[in-house]
């Protein structure tokens, strides 16, 4: 049998389930791809591991994780630009890193073609927000393709790459968490090697590319008129259910099939018009279905973004006809499952839900608290900092496993924004403070992602606050990825910049892990601590790959007086209370890392079997 790798680089074609994530791949290495990167974020990591799956020796792709996206999409534009085509892929709040870039891209001559992979997330289920990224391609005149299922990820892409070479322009395929992540048997084509190719970039031929003033009306004309060609294509993504009915439903992606669940056999009492360019929207089809129908309903997720353009085609093209859109603000939040698209139809047509039942998802998991991993080396940090911080200082979270000290017991981390605002943030939050410490996090990933013109600006602007460097050797909440920090050393470059007071330490010692947070709350000057410890899921894995079997390795001995601090306080969930309020070691979580020992008041924790991940004492 094959390996998912092997697969996704045979020759010939084949059927298999997968996710729309790795249907993608599929569609780079059939469409001639040669260039990929991304910065890892979900709902798209899985895409890399896709990639990564492929033998070395048989990988047409040439694969990235960069420093951020939008080096990422940098990168890609380069390639892409040279004649190679070229994609990049990242979550949703991406889009906002490599805005400043991406931007410019449809005024720009591409060769190579250029596929953008959005990867949006409606529910916010890994995300710090909503938003919605087909406002950024109106803002850019980059057109966009929506798949519905994991069949049109895999179709879709192949177009957007075709059309984008064609017309040497950028194209972006959105996704969202649902489609990222939608398993189907998909029916993939064949694929046939070529050769590497040339490399074309010609500025006189292809150019101009630097837009002043003088070159940006040409710039923009080009890409306007780029737009009209597209506009043109998405009538060919207009995909028509007509039932004859007076009733019409304009929507897209998950939506279009939420409905379809919802409404089963009385689907045949609407008609529909489902979207696969949501940008530019197919006019021509959309005034038609506008004109044959005496309502129509725009069922869409996140916002308004189709209902506003179809509501100006009506108010255009003088057409009699009743638009409802969103209805409330709740039709603004979330993602449109069936039991949301239930909730929207209730308020525009219940008659449309006559004989149907409420949609109930008896598959429902238990809700389980996010925390930190049993033996995590952010855990003592919070710990000790709990202990030395009090109710008037300011805690300021970053993006990361880390952020999960905001929850309790810790209660450390108090405001959010984005990656590598930590240090912004807790420099305007410093001004006028003097009786308040201000201590700030930042994930070692983070640190290159975005973090180090923070870290400058609070050097040469004289800041004082303490920021906590939570270096754990891996982009781990996606999937732990390698980042830079793997060959560039963190302390080099905070001495490069000209921080003066650096401490390292491994969070395990956390007798030396608190005298030295105590001291750098008291340095009056912008100080580092580098508190270091290898991601302990990581560590794991990596011990049985080696062959060991993890057994419980931690135990609770008579000596426990029953205090807690190991639960309540500490907050590892290897502890757990028996029934007679007794407190002992589940087998399943602990992994013997001993990082617990010094928090138990009455040293009633040993060692079942030594085995640790760190030095505990």
């Amino acid at each position: 049998m094959k390996s998912l790798g092997e697969l996704l680089v045979q020759p010939g074609p084949f059927s298999e389930i997968v996710i729309g994530n790795t249907a993608i791949v599929r569609a780079m290495i059939e469409s001639g791809v040669r260039v990929v990167t991304s910065y890892p974020g979900s709902p798209t990591p899985e895409i890399a591991e896709a990639i990564n799956s492929i033998p070395k020796d048989k990988n047409p792709l040439y694969f990235e994780f960069s420093t951020n996206e939008k080096v990422a999409l940098e990168v890609a534009f380069g390639a892409a630009v040279n004649g190679f085509t070229s994609c990049v892929f990242f979550k949703s709040v991406g889009m906002n890193v490599v805005a400043d870039s991406f931007v410019q891209l449809s005024m720009m001559e591409i060769p190579g073609g250029m596929v953008i992979v959005t990867g949006d997330d409606p529910g916010a289920n890994s995300s710090q927000n909503e938003q919605d990224n087909r406002h950024y391609a109106r803002l850019s005149y980059t057109p966009v393709f929506e798949p519905k299922d994991a069949q049109e990820v895999y179709e879709m892409f192949k177009q957007a790459v075709e059309y984008s070479k064609k017309l040497r322009s950028p194209v972006i395929l959105r996704l969202t968490t649902h489609t990222a992540h939608f398993k189907q048997k998909v029916n993939f084509g064949t694929f046939i090697p070529s050769p590497l190719g040339s490399p074309v970039f010609d500025v006189k031929n292809n150019g101009p590319y630097i837009p002043i003033a003088q070159n940006v009306p040409i710039m923009k004309r080009r890409a306007l008129e780029k737009l009209q060609m597209w506009a043109e294509i998405s009538e060919k993504y207009a995909f028509i259910t007509n039932n004859g009915s007076e009733i019409g439903i304009i929507t897209a992606g998950l939506p279009y099939l939420s409905l379809l669940d919802v409404l089963g056999e009385n689907v045949k009492r609407v008609d529909i018009l489902r979207l696969g360019m949501v940008y530019p929207l197919p006019r021509k089809a959309i005034t038609e279905f506008l004109k044959k129908h005496k309502i129509v309903k725009v069922l869409e997720e996140l916002d308004d973004f189709i209902e506003e353009k179809v509501k100006a085609i009506a108010f255009e093209e003088r057409i009699d006809v009743r638009i409802v859109g969103k209805m409330d603000l709740e039709d603004w939040i979330g993602e449109y499952t069936p039991e949301k698209v239930y909730s929207v139809l209730s308020k525009f047509a219940p008659e449309l839900l006559r004989n149907i039942k409420v949609p109930n998802n008896t598959m429902r998991v238990l809700n389980r608290p996010p925390q930190l991993c049993p033996g995590c080396g952010h855990r003592p940090v919070f710990y000790v900092l709990s202990k030395i911080l009090n109710e008037k200082d300011i805690s300021v979270a970053d993006i990361g496993c880390h952020t999960l000290g905001f929850l309790e017991p810790y209660n450390v981390g108090q405001v959010l924004l984005s990656m590598g605002h930590s240090t912004g943030t807790a420099s305007g939050l410093s001004m006028f403070n003097p009786d308040r410490k201000v201590v700030a996090f930042l994930g070692d990933s983070t640190f290159f992602h975005a973090g180090i013109p923070g870290i400058i600006n609070a050097v040469f602007n004289k800041h004082n606050f303490t920021l906590v460097i939570m270096e754990n050797g891996t982009t781990a909440m996606t999937g732990h990825q390698d980042h830079p920090g793997k060959a560039i050393k963190i302390r080099q470059i905070l001495e490069a910049i000209g921080v003066k007071y650096i401490w390292e330490v491994d969070t395990y010692q956390q007798d030396k892990l608190e005298e030295i947070l105590r001291t750098a709350l008291e340095t009056k000057e912008f100080n580092v601590v580098i508190a270091k410890h290898p991601c302990m899921l990581k560590f794991t894995r990596e011990r049985r790959r080696k062959g060991v079997i993890k057994v419980p390795q931690m135990k609770v001995t008579n000596r426990c007086t029953l205090a807690g601090v190991c639960i309540t306080k500490f907050a590892c969930p290897s502890f757990q209370r028996a029934d007679d309020g007794s407190i002992f070691v589940h087998e399943d979580l602990c992994i013997g890392d001993g990082s617990c020992m010094i928090a138990c008041p009455s040293g009633a924790l040993e060692f079942e079997k030594v085995e640790s991940g760190g030095d505990a004492k």
